[in-house]
């Protein structure tokens, strides 16, 4: 019978198509091997191979706050992977894993009966750990069922070849450095620093668990996004470490009863601590790299796995962006209703559309051809838009139209801080979000600084021998050779009889008499002292200048005001203090900018800090002691440009400098009122609710409790006036209380 079955035809036949499918896979596969589906890669290059690293952003107190890569990965040794986290890949991906050489033979036969014979589709892929990795390191083009077979031919040769080279370990290191995590996340380090705050070494059991259930389906066990799909799978995990032995099932079922608790870190580039700064960081860095390779060099900040260490302070930080969070929350709503129905960005049509033409949506439709009428028409269509505010992301329906109005109403904010005696940065926020608002206000933007250059002023007057006890008018004056230009202050005391000390004219802010110390001192004298203190900027050789029409930039300011606290040196701001490579070599150090000869004496320097703390305790600034309860050492400077179009505030204590900016990127809005506006109001408490904020913390006793030297007897003797001296009887007498005095302004300089 067995005899007749083999000898008939049929069966010669089905023998037949047995070995032409047989011989045919033995060519497919073949013709894979030798390359003709694409080339495999040889063992060489299977041993050559090395990671595309992310480079880290680190704060000065080693937090990482950033990062910067085209893979968010970060390699690890085998030696930081606790075991629980092995034993938990392992036994839920590759339970066979130390007993096969690449290839799990009965898994793959297992599957394939179960998915060709009995059409169950929950088999399983049956891929070991080092099929999974070959899959990692060389993704798999989407083309079709063949071009699918090919890919998992070229897996198992690969992974056959990758046995041959690596060990165990590393294979599996080489594993959990490479697996994605889902949202550009690659490696088992940067999904612990993502979603657990810590380091793969200290991963709890059930946290390493969570991790490694994810790899199934990176979304759908993302344990932020469905929490309890993860958990689930965590749970799973856990239970195939228990029936591996790797685990006991009391331990599972104790720790299968835990809540997952995230410490969610988003390291995307809009998001996370300091946006602002780490993008400054990351322009100055692709500098340095520039410059590194045009000597040979082969760095690259998004894949050579650099450490770049930062000066900025984590907490402090942290604080401030509360405190202006908090701050300019309020204000914004203040701002709006000062305003109310007849908002500029609501009725200004010239305005909105002048916006709306600048607009890049306006200007693609305008490249493409469209007529000024099809634009408008498009830009009016309402559809699914997300709007920032100071509540959140909203989506809503609203047109492009909308968008530009809304955006127009926005106040924005420029605040720094830094370590006077080195110029180390130890705060920066660019504006109030950087996802919304990319440009920063620090290291991009140029406004008038208004009040905060008149210290300037009174600097050079000092310098020059004009004693800070010699009185000045405060008497409003129109200057003839000046187009009538009349300079006035603000508020209604009647001046016209009035004469300030210089401490008394600067606390408090006094226009007429800032131009009159100008006008003694000298315009180019000013100049060149600003420059002395750091002042890069073109300033305007013009009267005005000591009103501060001159637009300077937040890091150039505050680093001329650190000479105040740093024996009239200047410094010049800087934000990395070295730069390593992925071992921790270091690559770069950088160091300070600072002069060598003071810009003004010592004494000048003790006068001007006396003249800035009576503006905190007695002047424009006195809401800092009565409003805020602040008991620091403090000095400063508010500033209110013309219009209320820009509010400044300069803090100084002994250890940290400060400025604030606040005003909006619409430049021909203000604000409504200078009680709104000023930079008491709008600027100050930044600072202010910032530095409540540190004194909380014992850990900056050191700066927040620090005090300024004592001024010598000899300044304390020169200081010793008046502050207000009355015009005597006579010259009341001759004086028109009415009548606006003319005169020349003394050395006019040509603009």
């Amino acid at each position: 019978m067995i005899s007749k079955i083999l000898k008939s035809k049929g069966f010669k036949i089905a023998v037949g198509i047995g070995l032409g499918m047989a011989a045919m896979v033995v060519l497919f596969i073949l013709s894979i091997y030798a390359g003709a589906w694409g080339k495999v890669p040889s063992k060489k290059e299977l041993s050559e191979f090395s990671y595309q690293r992310a480079s880290e952003v680190y704060s000065a107190d080693s937090i990482l706050i950033g990062k910067y890569y085209l893979y968010d990965r970060q390699p690890i040794t085998f030696q930081d992977f606790p075991q629980h986290l092995v034993d938990a890949l392992v036994a839920i991906e590759d339970e066979r894993f130390y007993g096969h050489h690449g290839i799990d033979y009965p898994s793959l036969f297992r599957v394939a009966f179960k998915t060709i014979l009995l059409q169950d589709q929950s088999a399983g892929g049956g891929s070991t750990l080092t099929q999974q990795l070959a899959k990692n390191l060389y993704p798999r083009v989407p083309n079709g069922k063949v071009r699918l077979a090919v890919d998992k031919v070229k897996e198992m040769m690969v992974a056959s070849r990758l046995e041959d080279i690596y060990s165990k370990e590393e294979v599996i290191t080489l594993y959990l450095n490479t697996v994605s995590f889902g949202d550009n996340t690659f490696g088992i380090e940067s999904a612990s620093l993502k979603f657990f705050n810590k380091k793969t070494a200290d991963l709890k059991v059930e946290e390493a668990a969570t991790l490694v259930g994810m790899l199934k389906a990176t979304y759908g066990y993302n344990p932020r996004v469905f929490p309890k799909n993860s958990q689930n799978r965590r749970n799973l995990v856990l239970q195939a470490m228990v029936n591996n032995d790797y685990l006991p099932k009391k331990t599972k079922d104790s720790l299968s009863k835990l809540p997952t608790v995230l410490d969610y870190r988003e390291f995307d580039h809009n998001d996370g601590i300091a946006p602002y700064f780490r993008e400054e960081v990351r322009k100055q860095v692709l500098a340095w790299v520039k410059d590194q390779n045009s000597n040979g060099m082969a760095y690259n900040i998004y894949t050579s796995g650099l450490k770049i260490y930062t000066t900025l302070d984590y907490k402090m930080q942290v604080l401030a962006e509360e405190a202006m969070t908090e701050h300019m929350r309020a204000l914004q709503q203040s701002f709006e209703k000062s305003y109310g129905s007849n908002a500029p960005w609501l009725k200004d049509r010239r305005l909105i559309m002048k916006k709306v033409q600048n607009s890049p949506a306006y200007k693609k439709l305008e490249r493409n051809g469209l007529s000024k009428e099809k634009i408008m028409d498009s830009l009016k269509k309402k559809h699914p838009v997300t709007l920032m505010d100071w509540d959140g992301e909203k989506t809503v329906q609203a047109s492009s139209m909308d968008s530009i109005q809304h955006y127009m109403k926005f106040l924005n904010t420029g605040s720094m801080s830094i370590d006077p005696s080195l110029g180390a940065v130890k705060t920066w926020i660019g504006g109030v979000n950087f996802k919304y608002f990319k440009y920063d206000h620090i290291s991009q933007s140029k406004r008038q600084v208004g009040s905060t250059f008149k210290p300037i002023v009174y600097t050079t007057a000092i310098e020059k021998g004009i004693a800070p006890c010699t009185y000045f008018s405060a008497q409003e004056v129109s200057y003839d050779n000046l187009e009538g230009w009349s300079p006035s202050n603000s508020g209604d005391t009647d001046e016209t009889y009035l004469n300030y000390s210089m401490e008394q004219a600067l606390s408090n802010s006094i226009n007429t008499v800032a131009v009159k110390v100008l006008e003694e001192t000298g315009i180019p004298n000013v100049i060149a002292q600003a420059k002395k203190m750091g002042i890069s900027s073109q300033l305007p050789k013009l009267p005005s200048l000591a009103l501060g029409t001159a637009e300077i930039k937040i890091n150039e300011l505050i680093g001329a005001y650190a000479s105040y606290v740093n024996h009239g040196k200047p410094v010049t701001p800087f934000t990395i203090s070295h730069i390593a490579d992925a071992k921790d070599s270091v690559l770069a150090k950088f160091k300070p900018n600072i002069p060598k000869e003071p810009a003004f004496s010592r004494e000048t320097g003790m006068i001007m800090l006396e003249l800035m703390k009576a503006t905190v305790d007695k002047g424009t600034a006195a809401r800092i002691r009565s409003r805020y309860n602040l008991p620091n050492a403090i000095a400063g400077k508010t500033g209110t440009t013309q219009n209320n179009k820009d509010a400044w505030f300069v803090g100084i204590t002994p250890k940290l400098v400060s400025v604030t900016w606040v005003g909006l990127d619409t430049y021909e809005i203000g604000f409504k009122s200078t009680s709104l506006g000023q930079g008491a109001n709008a600027a100050l408490p930044i600072f202010a609710l910032w530095l409540q904020k540190l004194n909380r913390e014992k850990q900056f006793n050191a700066i927040t409790k620090a005090r300024f030297e004592d001024p010598s007897p000899s300044v304390l003797d020169q200081l010793d006036c008046e502050p207000i001296k009355r015009d005597g009887f006579f010259k009341r007498l001759f004086k028109n209380p009415n009548k606006t005095k003319s005169k020349k302004f003394k050395g006019k300089q040509n603009p």
